[in-house]
């Protein structure tokens, strides 16, 4: 997926909170001393927390436009944090970690059950022993029913966001989202506009189970409403806690 000027807009658009309940799920399931990989980084809002509470982090992402953002948010906040850019789907040349991280539902959007199962295969292959894996995806209920006919509009001074999202037709459980930007052009007095659509799908909780055990993931936890509630299916997204099996 290419962000492409998305990655200008991403940082206003989402919700802040989201990131310190994402940064609450995790603190509660790694150690001080452990080093993390935060998987599918975006512009480093979480991998900067961590290091804020003294975490060994480093930070990785596919978008080169977002890792530029996560650099400089790092540097303005005087953390130090290597971003690298990498697919979740091959992690070759990065190290072994202790803990590996990759919210705001980015495994979605790899489409092909194919690839979310390389991407669970190598991130099992870069934890240590007993290294713990945290995710989360939206569930079917999210695609089949809140997502369908969903419309969102953001608008200021110097620009404007349009997102609306549609049932998926590629596969089941799946969505579409169309987004429009629009960002005003003082040279031209105009406004330059830009289009992108993203496309995620997921999978009921027993086919994540039996894809994660085959790539070696032994104790799986699945809980909602970011850890403090037990597994349901009528949520909107769910959280995976999943422990490498030792031998």
């Amino acid at each position: 997926m290419i962000y492409q000027e998305f990655a200008h807009f991403y940082d206003e658009l989402f919700d802040e909170k989201l990131y310190d309940r994402w940064l609450n799920y995790t603190v509660k399931r790694i150690r001080s001393n452990w080093h993390v990989l935060d998987l599918a980084c975006g512009t480093g809002r979480l991998a900067i927390r961590l290091a804020h509470r003294g975490y060994d982090i480093d930070g990785a992402d596919l978008s080169e436009d977002m890792l530029t953002m996560a650099e400089q948010r790092a540097r303005t906040e005087h953390v130090n944090v290597p971003f690298i850019q990498a697919d979740m789907r091959n992690l070759e040349g990065l190290p072994r970690y202790d803990a590996i991280s990759c919210y705001d539902d980015s495994l979605c959007y790899l489409i092909e059950q194919s690839d979310l199962g390389r991407a669970f295969q190598s991130i099992n292959d870069h934890l240590s022993p007993t290294g713990v894996f945290l995710f989360d995806v939206i569930t079917p209920y999210q695609t089949d029913t809140v997502y369908p006919g969903f419309m969102y509009n953001y608008q200021d001074e110097g620009s404007a966001f349009m997102w609306t999202s549609y049932e998926g037709e590629f596969a089941a459980h799946s969505v579409e989202h169309e987004l429009a930007f629009f960002l005003y052009n003082a040279d031209k007095d105009a406004y330059d506009a830009y289009s992108e659509l993203h496309q995620e799908r997921t999978y009921d909780v027993e086919t994540y189970k039996q894809m994660l055990a085959n790539a070696g993931f032994s104790r799986i936890l699945v809980t909602t409403d970011f850890g403090d509630r037990p597994f349901s299916n009528h949520v909107k997204r769910w959280m995976f806690e999943c422990h490498k099996e030792i031998g």
